[in-house]
């Protein structure tokens, strides 16, 4: 075929010719389309316009004609785009959106994109900001070392007895599962020991 000007070096457009039979309206389409525009449609040589002489149903597999062509024309789709396949929540898709003005509960998830896997992942709440642990405990005047939560450090933990916040490192250290004071609280001494996420 000879060309007015450069030849297309790249780039080709798929068609799709389809059987008219003078009643039939619906024909499936070979790709999936994103809209009525992504496509030209020819009927015996006359461009229809989109959503006059046609439209798209079943989510862009199928071209609705609104009179079906008569049997013996030539009926060709030139397809100038296809839809892009997209991951779709609960097999559906968004319909709402709405802003949480309160904490995720621990059984909500947040969606993310993970770079390394290039792909959309869902995380549990839980495993992204963990929830704060509050502990009580009574001095005895001998015991130094109370349970925490393994792997929380020792600037992650407030600590107080009798209602006053004691020093990092100075009255307190973590090591493990165990936090360890400098001196034994006294005997009655009310300790709290609210384990900060991180």
């Amino acid at each position: 075929m000879a060309y007015i000007g450069r030849q297309p070096s790249y780039g080709a457009f798929e068609k799709q010719d389809l059987t008219p039979d003078s009643s039939t309206t619906t024909f499936s389409l070979t790709y999936v389309v994103g809209s009525s525009s992504s496509i030209l449609v020819s009927v015996a040589g006359v461009v229809q316009e989109p959503e006059v002489g046609y439209t798209i149903s079943g989510g862009g597999a199928n071209i609705v004609f609104t009179e079906a062509p008569t049997t013996g024309d030539n009926v060709y789709v030139q397809f100038l785009g296809f839809a892009r396949d997209v991951a779709q929540l609960n097999s559906g898709s968004i319909t709402s959106q709405t802003e949480l003005a309160e904490r995720a509960a621990s059984g909500d998830f947040f969606l993310v994109y993970d770079t390394s896997a290039t792909s959309l992942k869902k995380i549990q709440a839980s495993n992204v900001v963990a929830a704060s642990v509050n502990r009580t405990a009574t001095g005895d005047g001998s015991t130094t070392g109370f349970t925490v939560t393994d792997g929380v450090t020792a600037a992650q933990c407030l600590v107080t007895i009798n209602g006053i916040v004691q020093t990092v490192t100075t009255d307190y250290t973590v090591s493990g599962t165990t936090l360890t004071f400098g001196t034994a609280p006294e005997a009655s001494d009310a300790i709290q020991i609210r384990e900060l996420p991180a």
